[in-house]
């Protein structure tokens, strides 16, 4: 390890092939129901899960297209959740740490919105510009920030997500690279296993919030 961030850098290879990015595709493998003739525990808590998040995503959006977007958010949330998790196994690539990945998320859903938003709903787009009871005296400034805010949204989406992937894998890392202090190491563990409970607490809910924040973004198209 050449410095502590190169714990997050993917450009390690196997016969010149980089195979990091392949913990996120093999999660697709898994995923599917119908490689399991037998249902199993693993798929029954893939579907209770399916069954929750597609609920509470179909309550908020509340349009016709409400199921389809639901379950695309649900599947969203669950390939999110499964990265953030399997970066807490030892050699196992993060991928959510990285922007790239992020952004592959974050980036289409918001360009779709604007691309859909300002060419069927033009009206209800530029009267998001400026919110009711605005006094007209700052209807310019509250069309600037209002722009620069959707602008900068797929950004924060990605880059929140990141950061608090990072964070915790940098305090993993910090503690296990600690001086040979025999006296200490029961310390340490003790403390490493209490940040890995707040890691995999930590996982849920940062692909929780990226994905409410994304269905929220939706339902003000």
């Amino acid at each position: 390890m050449t410095n502590l961030f190169s714990i997050f850098d993917p450009s390690s290879s196997i016969l010149s092939l980089s195979i990091n990015w392949l913990s996120s595709l093999l999660i697709l493998l898994i995923l599917p129901l119908s490689f399991w003739f037998i249902p199993s525990r693993l798929s029954l808590i893939n579907l209770t899960i399916l069954k929750l998040m597609n609920n509470e995503i179909y309550t908020l959006l509340k349009t016709k297209a409400s199921l389809g977007l639901s379950l695309m958010f649900s599947s969203m949330f669950i390939m999110l959740a499964l990265n953030n998790f399997m970066g807490l196994f030892p050699y196992v690539f993060t991928s959510t740490s990285h922007l790239t990945f992020n952004l592959t998320f974050s980036l289409p859903i918001w360009f779709s919105l604007m691309f859909f938003g300002w060419l069927n709903k033009t009206e209800a787009m530029f009267s998001h510009l400026i919110p009711q009871g605005t006094p007209p005296i700052l209807m310019p400034f509250m069309v600037l920030i209002e722009t620069i805010s959707n602008l900068i949204r797929p950004l924060t989406l990605a880059v929140r997500l990141t950061a608090n992937m990072i964070a915790g894998h940098l305090l993993i890392t910090l503690l296990s690279s600690t001086g040979n202090y025999s006296i200490l190491y029961f310390l340490i563990i003790l403390l490493e296993i209490m940040l890995l409970s707040l890691e995999s607490a930590v996982a849920m809910i940062q692909a929780y919030v990226f994905t409410i924040l994304s269905t929220l973004y939706t339902s003000e198209i």
